[in-house]
């Protein structure tokens, strides 16, 4: 089979996306009943990424199961730097980012409804006219979070990333389960309403904390239902397991530092270039520190991005090894070494 049926190829941003969508239906148990939309989104920023092959196809294979990506690796490996290349090649807009700590629970990725700001309103509303007037619109109180942004039902998908989801409390994975199975959420103080009086209740999106530009969405009976999947990235740094139940509905991959040294330099060095096009009387210094960086990341856990820190630094006429920087810029991040 030709390579014809990748959308996701790991290089230049493309177009082909509203083909795919058009001729690559879901699989019917991953189908959502949301009516397509078209809204401006905030654009996606170029992101320069060094794919291997086996994370193309990986990419791929969830784009047509409609499937969550869980990538695990160690911290700066380049784990949400993936959910920046989908959403730059394939025109998908600015990622939304969820960044998953140990308070995090599932309602703070779905929306954020600020309920004392209201009656706080509402009562100085009435201590100024006196008047027993209506609330203050709900919806001036709502905003959705990155993952009720990207359940919306987007024509063309969003990309969105949660990050270091083994950070969260226990139930987190179970709880975003059930939501990205069934593809859509309520929010039950616009269903409460609309069994009142409105069917219908204008909130913001989570896009304003991309562009500072405000944004919003219509929601109708308090339920938001997706219409196309969103491009789902969850990173972890493996500090945990996940239920069977929940990995099972993933698509999964774990990223490794190539294990040949030689193999473990041609990409360091490719990402180097890729980043900083060195000149090339700067080339034999990025070399030798890429050279340094594969015996330092043998024994410790080093970032990429340490490295292109090293190579900038050192391209800028600045010798790291007589500033006694190069300890500095390269050092483990766990701060242990093996000998």
């Amino acid at each position: 089979m030709t390579d014809d049926w990748k959308i996701f190829r790991g290089g230049k941003a493309h177009d082909g996306i509203e083909a795919f969508l058009e001729t690559v239906p879901p699989p019917p148990w991953r189908r959502f009943k949301g009516t397509p939309v078209d809204r401006e989104v905030p654009p996606a920023v170029e992101e320069k990424y060094e794919s291997s092959e086996q994370e193309v196809q990986l990419v791929n294979a969830s784009l047509y199961l409609r499937r969550p990506l869980l990538i695990t690796g160690s911290p700066g490996i380049g784990k949400s730097s993936l959910a920046k290349a989908i959403a730059y090649e394939l025109g998908l807009g600015a990622v939304l980012r969820w960044s998953i700590n140990t308070k995090s629970t599932l309602a703070d990725g779905l929306y954020r409804y600020d309920a004392i700001a209201r009656l706080q309103d509402a009562s100085l509303r009435k201590t100024q006219d006196g008047s027993e007037s209506a609330p203050p619109d709900i919806g001036d109180y709502m905003r959705l979070g990155p993952l009720g942004t990207a359940l919306l039902p987007w024509r063309r998908p969003r990309v969105l990333l949660i990050d270091e989801i083994d950070k969260g409390d226990i139930d987190l994975p179970n709880d975003l389960l059930h939501v990205l199975e069934l593809g859509e959420f309520e929010i039950p103080e616009l269903v409460r309403q609309a069994r009142r009086e409105r069917q219908s209740v204008v909130v913001a999106t989570y896009d304003q904390f991309l562009d500072r530009k405000e944004r919003t969405v219509e929601i109708q009976g308090g339920i938001v239902h997706c219409h196309a999947f969103p491009v789902v990235v969850m990173t972890s740094n493996g500090e945990r397991e996940f239920p069977p139940a929940f990995l099972r509905r993933c698509i999964r991959h774990e990223m490794r530092y190539p294990a040949d040294e030689k193999d473990f330099e041609q990409k360091l060095a490719r990402i180097v270039r890729t980043h900083l096009e060195p000149k090339e009387d700067a080339v034999a210094k990025a070399d030798a520190l890429i050279a340094e960086f594969v015996k330092k990341a043998t024994r410790t856990d080093l970032a990429t991005d340490q490295l292109l820190n090293a190579v900038y630094l050192a391209t800028r006429g600045i010798d790291l090894e007589k500033e006694k920087l190069l300890d500095s810029v390269l050092r483990s991040l766990t701060g242990t070494t093996t000998a």
